[in-house]
């Protein structure tokens, strides 16, 4: 356990490709979506404690699930969750992370993760992160993980790698050239037969000082306003301060903020059993299932030529389904989905025209 690693656990989207389960009252990342007994954010949790000091770990959430953050993680010092007073996506999220890092310790190394993924393998992220954060602390390199593809995911971006610039102490670690967002069928095949492309599993490690430089560099503007409080980070002055920075700065995200400009990216291939879980079709393929393909969550789900299902209901209610194919049936909240898996692009639409036409208490 290293004193100068840190870890950024972003927690603050509100997951809503998984609505009814997911809603603005309670997000994805505060639910247990895999049926372990802890939530997505338990298991981030749990993922890094053995990697750093407890005090070294950081939460940034929206500012309303402060106390949500608190309550699931006990462990947690109440000044290391960062309250977000509006979202304005992930770069401003980690230069508000980078800079209450540096009032307490200019020297670190921080590891910065979402609060909702999934990974099957916890011996082998350790000792990746361990690696990546090792290699971090003596480069000045941004460095991304990447997960070697093992079909054509269209939902996933992908880095590209230069296979002839690779890292001599640790030939996993490769020069990047070029991410790509989430790309049509055809270009993804591509991309996989390729052998030279990564799923961007979206983890980030750095010094704390390359981290910083970048922002400088690709994004000033959100740099500055940031910048503009470092004698207010960590006393009563910084909520005050952060309310008024979040008013004004832009929302951007990381990717297309710093690491597609950025010329010192390198990635690091690993295969630890990762998933975004961003989808309920991502969630059918993780969980178990039935002779017939369905995955259900409920005591008292009675099917009949049904299959390739994924069903998620009150674990008491009596649900019957018939004759259903590919569907995706979730009840939650006083709420009810009937879905085509195949069509479950259609979610943030459906969400939307819900707050619209039916009110903000259903989302």
């Amino acid at each position: 356990m290293h004193k100068d690693y840190y870890v950024v656990i972003m927690a603050g989207g509100v997951g809503t490709r998984f609505w009814p389960m997911s809603t603005s009252a309670c997000p994805k990342q505060f639910i247990d979506v895999m049926g372990t007994g802890r939530t997505m954010i338990q298991q981030t949790f749990d993922r890094f404690k053995d990697f750093c000091p407890v005090e070294n770990i950081f939460v940034v959430t929206g500012a309303v699930y402060k106390d949500l953050v608190l309550e699931q993680l006990p462990e947690l010092r109440p000044d290391r969750v960062l309250g977000e007073p509006h979202r304005k996506n992930t770069a401003p999220c980690i230069a508000y992370a980078n800079y209450r890092i540096h009032a307490i310790n200019p020297e670190a190394t921080v590891v910065v993760a979402p609060a909702d993924h999934v990974v099957l393998r916890q011996d082998v992220f350790n000792s990746v992160i361990h690696q990546a954060a090792d290699a971090a602390a003596s480069n000045d390199w941004l460095i991304t993980l990447g997960i070697k593809p093992s079909y054509p995911n269209t939902g996933y971006g992908y880095i590209q790698f230069d296979p002839d610039e690779a890292w001599a102490q640790n030939p996993a670690i490769r020069k990047v050239k070029l991410f790509t967002e989430k790309p049509g069928l055809e270009m993804a095949r591509t991309f996989v037969q390729s052998g030279e492309f990564l799923w961007n599993a979206g983890i980030f490690i750095w010094s704390l000082k390359s981290s910083m430089q970048a922002f400088k560099e690709y994004l000033p503007e959100v740099d500055e306003l940031f910048a503009g409080g470092v004698k207010m980070y960590g006393t009563s002055l910084e909520k005050d301060y952060i309310e008024k920075v979040y008013l004004v700065c832009k929302s951007i995200s990381i990717d297309y903020g710093v690491m597609e400009k950025a010329k010192n990216v390198h990635v690091m291939e690993a295969d630890f059993g990762w998933s975004d879980v961003g989808t309920w079709g991502a969630l059918y393929e993780l969980r178990p299932k039935d002779k017939q393909h369905n995955s259900i969550a409920g005591k008292n789900v009675m099917t009949y030529d049904t299959r390739g299902c994924i069903v998620d209901m009150p674990k008491d209610k009596l649900v019957v389904l018939q004759g259903l194919e590919d569907y995706i049936v979730v009840e939650r909240n006083e709420c009810l989905l009937v879905c085509r898996k195949d069509q479950e692009q259609m979610l943030r639409q459906i969400v939307n025209d819900i707050s619209t036409e039916k009110g903000e208490k259903y989302v």
